[in-house]
């Protein structure tokens, strides 16, 4: 019972605006006690109105009453406050660290649920419902919690609502009209309009960023493959030279197969390492969107003024480049260890037909089953090449085309490479419309594309091979050297790559094929097919 006696005196000394124990009591005329501060700010949103009310009783008062402590009252109400009494129950949680409180809870802080821009102060539920209860109190701006002392100017003690861009601040109405008077000031709500659009271009960008990211981690999956089948396809060229050699040999070809598994799992964890990395910054640049798209929608200017440029800073990028394709190196080294046991064991010729030459094509199936698709890359095309839509025929125009700026595009010859690069053994055909001439070339992902032409021109560096047709034969360029065979013309050409041999051979394409010509090396790069216009 006395409990109950207690907690109904600390409900009769609360004010019923904050619900808290009465700080600074006044009494006014129809008789109902507030606290100051309270009823102050509630007369404050009646500004302009002919009346003053109750918030309690809503009785009217022409003039807006003048308020005197109310001495008793404010004795009774700390001699209560010491006797330490329970507060009245909150429905709500208390404000944790790092959560914005209520600014009229004053025995247990709450957390808040609205802030508003008007007040400059941040309410929980219950002190909150005025706000939707008096007419007042409706007009004004209510947003999600937050320190609304970072939207009070610290000068005049007033909202900032505008925004210098002499000085990049956010300013009060006083401000620009003193310190910042002649300055080139704009309204709080435009400046955000403006950093609204430069938002929505960084949640573009970094959609677009995380487009290319997740590419770059499908591109590594595809070399994973790659290191996968060309692990799979040493194995059974080992398999294949192993089989000639004595059963002596037997634990060697073992050692052998184990070496190529470990590089091969080697590889394959590195491409991981990188996927994993990408996938690190696709989540970070999702993080960063997500918070923009949730700037996006606030009301709070100033706080969205404040916030954005940290936010839209895109971090710098890794650079993928310096990682794309290598070749599979290791493959070279069990060739070699083969190549000194085949030049103590067999006849040398023999490891040469089981494990680098070109098995010998009899007919276009053969080559077919190697067959590979390709699509010409648009960022490469020179400005006088027109590709059809699905990146497959290619044009040489009279006049400039106009392609975008792009770092992979040929600038001084009419050239163009494929998407998709050439990985161990694959075979394409290309057609030409050119009744005099037209070229096709197997080239170094890397071969420049703007510079000198011993840099960039097809069949003129070490970077690239090329096959010119003509009218009347061929004519074979590699690094400014021609080689000319006088054949019967076809307008389909042939090309055979195998990656791991070192191999690219060139053919005549009807019913059958010809060979026109083969060149064997080393590639230590990824190798992309090509069409050549004339030269310019």
């Amino acid at each position: 019972m006395a409990e109950r006696e207690l907690q109904l005196d600390h409900e009769t000394f609360s004010c019923c605006i904050c619900l808290d124990l009465l700080k600074d009591p006044v009494t006014i005329p129809c008789g109902h006690s507030y606290c100051m501060s309270c009823v102050n700010t509630h007369w404050n949103g009646e500004v302009g109105k002919q009346s003053y009310s109750c918030p309690q009783c809503r009785q009217n008062f022409t003039w807006r009453p003048v308020l005197m402590k109310n001495t008793l009252l404010a004795a009774l109400v700390e001699e209560l406050s010491r006797c330490a009494l329970p507060a009245a129950p909150v429905a709500h949680c208390s404000a944790a660290h790092g959560d914005v409180s209520c600014d009229l809870c004053s025995v247990r802080k709450v957390k808040a649920v609205k802030s508003c821009l008007q007040c400059l102060v941040s309410y929980c539920k219950e002190h909150l419902q005025p706000h939707y209860d008096v007419a007042a109190l409706k007009k004004h701006r209510l947003v999600e919690p937050t320190d609304l002392q970072d939207n009070v100017c610290s000068l005049h003690d007033e909202v900032m609502k505008m925004f210098c861009r002499t000085d990049q601040l956010c300013i009060c109405y006083l401000c620009s009209v003193d310190g910042h008077k002649g300055h080139d000031t704009v309204l709080a709500v435009t400046k955000r309009h403006e950093m609204q659009r430069e938002l929505e271009d960084s949640i573009q960008k970094i959609r677009q960023r995380i487009q290319e990211k997740q590419e770059q981690v499908d591109l590594l999956q595809s070399q994973t493959d790659d290191a996968i089948r060309c692990g799979n396809k040493a194995v059974g060229e080992t398999d294949r030279v192993f089989t000639q050699i004595a059963r002596l040999m037997e634990r060697t070809r073992t050692e052998v197969k184990k070496h190529i598994r470990a590089q091969q799992e080697a590889e394959e964890r590195r491409v991981k390492e990188l996927q994993d990395k990408l996938q690190q910054e696709i989540t970070e640049l999702k993080r960063r969107y997500n918070n923009l798209e949730r700037l996006s929608h606030t009301e709070d200017h100033s706080g969205f003024i404040l916030t954005f440029p940290s936010l839209s800073k895109l971090s710098e990028e890794s650079d993928f480049s310096a990682s794309e394709t290598r070749s599979f190196l290791f493959l070279d080294v069990v060739t070699s260890a083969v190549a000194e046991l085949r030049d103590k064991l067999l006849d040398p010729s023999a490891l040469d037909q089981a494990w680098l030459t070109l098995p010998e094509v009899t007919s276009r199936a053969e080559l077919l089953s190697y067959a590979h698709s390709v699509t010409l890359d648009p960022n490469t095309a020179h400005t006088l090449l027109s590709l059809s839509a699905e990146d497959v025929i290619v044009r040489h125009m009279s006049s400039q085309q106009e392609h975008p700026e792009h770092p992979d595009r040929f600038t001084d010859f009419a050239q163009v490479l494929t998407k998709e690069a050439l990985t161990g053994r694959c075979y394409l055909e290309v057609k030409g419309r050119c009744e005099d001439y037209f070229s096709v070339v197997v080239a170094s992902k890397d071969i420049r594309r703007e510079g000198p032409f011993d840099e960039c021109s097809f069949g003129n560096n070490t970077m690239s091979w090329a096959l010119d047709c003509y009218s009347d034969g061929y004519v074979f360029w590699h690094n400014k050297v021609s080689t000319t065979f006088t054949a019967t013309p076809s307008k389909k050409i042939g090309i055979f790559v195998d990656y791991i041999a070192g191999i690219v051979s060139f053919y005549s394409v009807t019913q059958e094929v010809a060979l026109i010509h083969t060149v064997q090396t080393t590639f230590t790069q990824p190798l992309l097919a090509g069409i050549c216009g004339h030269l310019l």
